[in-house]
């Protein structure tokens, strides 16, 4: 299974961008959206960010996945 997964963007040098993923730094290749800047939403898989996503679309995805998270498991 793949996931793309929202993030915010913290700084760039050159094509690589620092991002915060739910309060996880992670880093990302952002060769493929050259017109991301620092508080953009982009959408990361596999370590390369794949466009840049609304903020309030990114802010909601990320609530879902939370409550994922935090439901307990069935019976």
């Amino acid at each position: 299974m793949c996931l793309a997964v929202p993030a915010k963007i913290i700084s760039i040098e050159g094509t690589t961008a620092k991002c915060d993923m739910s309060g996880n730094t992670t880093v990302a290749d952002i060769s493929m959206v050259p017109d991301a800047e620092i508080g953009d939403y982009v959408i990361i898989h596999a370590g390369l960010a794949l466009q840049k996503y609304d903020e309030q679309e990114a802010l909601e995805t990320l609530a879902l996945f939370k409550e994922l998270a935090d439901k307990p498991d069935g019976p």
